[in-house]
């Protein structure tokens, strides 16, 4: 039997590479003659440049930078062998993970970092700079990013505004003109959220960034406002900025790239096209994926999603791994999934098991649960 295998990471617990590893060898206890294919996911969220360097001729560069509280922090770009393009990612410089529970705080995060990394992927001489989106701390509409670039936000008296999400209720203007040495801008999303709104950024984000209710109605009026100010005083920025589909993507970074002349691409079809997943599928009897927590989110634009159309497209049964699994069976079976598995329930049966366990031992549980699976399917 042939089965490919290819989640995206379990965030906070392991990359893609690690969680694919895992359910490799369990499966392989219960049939050890499978023919098996890895292809490790991203959709643009953190471990979209380590998924991509695995498959795509280049060599990685380090870079330093900031994080979302503007310390010093180390990130990389992927530059192709070609040096065509750069491939980076946000989450390596405004990433939640960077951040102490204690420290979320999206009306003072910066995406300033990723502004920096932008930077040094334009001087290296690429003529297109892709940037996976997802997964950050912040909720400034790439205010930060701007600025790193030299097009700094300011209030109405011309004096540069403090970093954060909050900071933009007094936005009146930019001062500077982006440095981008005109090259291409991509954003890899693994949402299509507008900038603004209820589906937009705050309100649908802003609370697992550590943003109270008060702090959603105002963060969503300050990136309205900052929304016309980028139409107003961006040459090439688009029209009805904060409606745009995927303008709300990473707290608003998706509006910073549509603003500089940019534009939104799906991210699991980008990493799709470039790993190969496609001809794996073509090769494969069952396929198997995975999240972290797979929610009513990974139905819209995540990895999971992905894999589990192009899996149905096939007419091949698509299983999924997850940590936690909250998303209904119908709504699964809607976007191609077979049937879903979960480690909270895995390690439920146990003492102190459930959450604590699959956060603790998600490699071990991804082994037993793919060695199970592999007893059921495998011919």
């Amino acid at each position: 039997m042939r089965i490919l295998i290819c989640p995206d990471k379990f965030a906070g617990t392991l990359t893609a590479p690690e969680a694919a590893a895992a359910i490799v060898d369990g499966w392989r206890e219960s049939a050890p003659t499978d023919e098996i294919e890895v292809r490790p996911l991203a959709d643009g969220g953190p471990g979209f440049v380590e998924v991509l360097a695995a498959s795509v001729p280049g060599r990685r560069v380090p870079v330093s930078t900031v994080d979302p509280l503007g310390r010093p922090v180390d990130g990389e770009i992927l530059i192709t062998a070609d040096g065509g393009t750069a491939y980076l990612e946000s989450a390596q410089a405004c990433g939640l993970h960077l951040l102490a529970p204690d420290e979320r705080d999206p009306k003072l995060t910066t995406s300033y970092g990723l502004g920096a990394l932008i930077a040094t992927a334009a001087e290296c001489g690429v003529r297109r700079v892709v940037i996976g989106l997802g997964g950050s701390a912040v909720n400034d509409g790439g205010a930060g990013l701007l600025a790193a670039l030299n097009a700094v936000p300011v209030d109405v008296a011309g004096t540069a505004l403090p970093y954060g999400g909050a900071a933009l209720a007094a936005v009146a203007g930019l001062v500077g003109r982006a440095q981008t040495r005109g090259v291409e801008l991509v954003a890899a999303t693994d949402v299509d959220n507008p900038l603004t709104g209820l589906t937009g950024a705050s309100n649908v984000f802003g609370p697992q960034k550590g943003a109270s209710r008060e702090d959603v109605l105002l963060l969503d009026a300050a990136l309205e406002r900052f929304a016309e100010v980028l139409e107003r005083d961006l040459p090439g920025c688009p029209a009805g900025l904060a409606r745009l589909p995927g303008a709300g993507a990473a707290g608003g970074l998706g509006a910073a790239v549509l603003a500089l002349g940019g534009r939104c691409e799906s991210g699991i079809d980008l990493v799709t096209r470039l790993t190969g997943l496609e001809d794996a599928l073509d090769r494969a009897d069952l396929v198997i994926t995975g999240e972290g927590s797979f929610d009513h989110q990974s139905l819209r634009g995540k990895v999971v999603a992905g894999v589990a159309g192009a899996a149905r497209d096939r007419g091949l049964p698509c299983v999924v791994l997850a940590g936690r699994v909250s998303a209904g069976r119908r709504e699964s079976a809607s976007v191609g999934v077979t049937e879903a598995h979960s480690l909270v329930d895995h390690f439920g049966g146990e003492p102190h098991g459930g959450v604590e366990r699959a956060m603790a031992r998600p490699a071990e549980g991804l082994r037993a649960i793919a060695a199970r699976l592999a007893g059921q399917w495998s011919r």
